[in-house]
């Protein structure tokens, strides 16, 4: 049986142990960069992805993360982020990693095969037609992110799959396949290194342009954000400085008025009668600052 991509041995590995610490770190290095780069590929189909995402999202929906081990632990990182960066609620986001939450800092391998599991988790967060199942595997086959695809499909919802190794069973499964096709890891099989930073940058950019549909981003700059520390509450005044064209302490009056949010904060720097009214000009923009400043006028 032939391996697969992600379980074959990188051409740079041969004395790997025998070489100096500059030469590994330059091949580790080198191998990064290959697998960053295998994302430039799958780009027609990450948008595709987020065009599903976002529509699960504008319907009251839910995305809903499965993976196993690395690759859940990438689906954390992005789902964990989205509310604090985009605004998008916590109830939407669901991240299921084998084994439970409970399990970590440690990642045992036995729950990635335990599909029932999956079948259950999803059964439990009540998976239904306007959610959307985004599920991770390096290798395409493990069983626990299948099943939560399965069940997915089976309740109605649209499903998403990453893989780093071309026609896996998962593929066969998704609404979306985003085939990333790494190089053979430095380490042979260990896909936490090139294939897990292709899965981050993807699902970086799969959620970054999810937001971008949901109009949470407004020239670069994130206007839906959570201002909940100090850092982030002078981000929030530096875009509403930087959009509105406003000074430091008028930003700082807006944002007060406005509740915190920096979208109401640039509306009423730009014009808007009161909190109330930029609401609602929000409200029939669908949330994008750039349609409900065009109704402004500004």
């Amino acid at each position: 049986m032939t391996a697969a991509q992600t379980e074959m041995r990188h051409p740079s590995a041969a004395g790997l142990d025998m070489q100096t610490p500059q030469a590994i770190l330059e091949a580790l290095a080198t191998a990064q960069a290959d697998a960053a780069r295998a994302v430039q590929s799958a780009v027609p189909e990450i948008a595709a992805a987020a065009e599903l995402a976002a529509k699960a999202l504008q319907s009251g929906g839910r995305l809903i993360y499965a993976a196993a081990g690395s690759s859940g632990l990438m689906a954390l990182a992005d789902g964990a982020e989205l509310p604090g960066t985009y605004g998008i609620g916590r109830d939407r986001i669901v991240v299921l990693l084998a084994g439970g939450l409970g399990q970590l800092p440690g990642l045992p391998g036995g729950p990635e095969d335990d599909a029932e599991a999956a079948r259950r988790e999803l059964a439990e967060v009540a998976v239904g037609p306007k959610d959307c199942v985004i599920a991770l595997t390096a290798s395409g086959s493990t069983p626990y992110p299948l099943a939560a695809v399965e069940a997915g499909r089976a309740a109605g919802a649209k499903t998403i799959g990453i893989a780093n190794n071309p026609n896996v069973p998962l593929f066969a499964l998704v609404d979306v396949g985003i085939c990333l096709p790494t190089p053979p890891e430095v380490i042979a099989g260990s896909t936490r290194m090139g294939a897990g930073t292709a899965q981050k940058i993807t699902l970086n950019m799969l959620s970054t342009l999810v937001a971008i549909h949901l109009g949470h981003v407004h020239d670069g700059y994130m206007v839906n954000l959570v201002a909940d520390n100090l850092k982030l509450r002078g981000r929030a005044r530096r875009i509403v400085m930087a959009v509105a064209g406003v000074s430091d302490v008028d930003a700082e009056r807006w944002l007060g008025l406005a509740d915190g949010s920096v979208k109401i904060a640039v509306l009423l720097a730009r014009g808007a009668s009161d909190a109330a009214t930029a609401a609602q000009l929000l409200e029939h923009a669908g949330g994008r600052l750039r349609v409900a400043l065009q109704a402004l006028g500004g």
